[in-house]
């Protein structure tokens, strides 16, 4: 399995700071992201992620934790926090920096019972299309405590398209949060992954429909959000 994104988190770790990922996607120009934006500390995090982590509490799982910034905030602020991550990469550089970090899929657990479950860096990608978000709010639901919480962010990408565009993608049944997204370094391509950027609205209307309340917590001024999503 190529790790493009875990060994290039790797070579930045383990001190190659002029390390990049390109990054790819079916709706913006190829990026080259900066390894630092992962390995960023609480100065340098976006309000959405300051507030996020302000409001964990109890027992709380890191999905998608990558580098392991949030979950090391945590951590060092008395959370129990435990980390996933399906990348390999992302895990030894998790444990390496003395984390609870497994290889681990969200969608593969069971028998676990959280009070926390945090997703960010656009956290409600994990749920990849609009057609499989009640799957992943079910997911979600078997994986909380009573009184537990979903912190989630997320963009509503409508700003991106034209009026014309939208209509046409409405009538043809496809989502226009839904992108295709490929990770490349040095070399080394990941296989392709779906990931979901759900406006606020829509959101809320499917957790409804799964017997969960979503609240917005904050929107900033590029239309990124955070939500919080509780057992009704």
């Amino acid at each position: 399995m190529a790790d493009a994104y875990g060994n290039a988190l790797l070579a930045y770790f383990k001190g190659d700071r002029k390390a990049k990922v390109k990054v790819e996607s079916n709706i913006v120009d190829t990026e080259y992201w900066k390894l630092s934006e992962f390995f960023h500390s609480w100065d340098n995090m976006s309000e959405i992620e300051r507030r996020a982590l302000k409001l964990c509490k109890g027992k709380t799982l890191d999905v998608g934790a990558g580098s392991g910034s949030h979950s090391l905030w945590l951590k060092e602020n008395g959370i129990d926090v435990s980390s996933i991550d399906l990348s390999p990469g992302a895990v030894e550089v998790m444990q390496e920096k003395g984390l609870d970090a497994q290889r681990q899929d969200f969608y593969a657990l069971s028998g676990v019972k959280y009070d926390t479950l945090l997703f960010l860096m656009n956290g409600a990608g994990i749920a990849q299309t609009m057609r499989n978000l009640p799957r992943f709010l079910e997911q979600c639901k078997s994986l909380l405590n009573d009184g537990g919480q979903v912190l989630l962010d997320s963009s509503d990408l409508k700003f991106l398209y034209d009026d014309d565009v939208l209509s046409e993608m409405a009538e043809e049944g496809r989502y226009y949060g839904e992108i295709d997204y490929w990770m490349s370094f040095r070399g080394e391509t990941d296989e392709k992954f779906d990931w979901l950027f759900v406006d606020f609205n829509s959101l809320k209307l499917v957790c409804e429909s799964c017997g969960l309340k979503a609240e917005k917590v904050y929107e900033d001024s590029h239309f990124q959000y955070l939500a919080k999503i509780s057992l009704i």
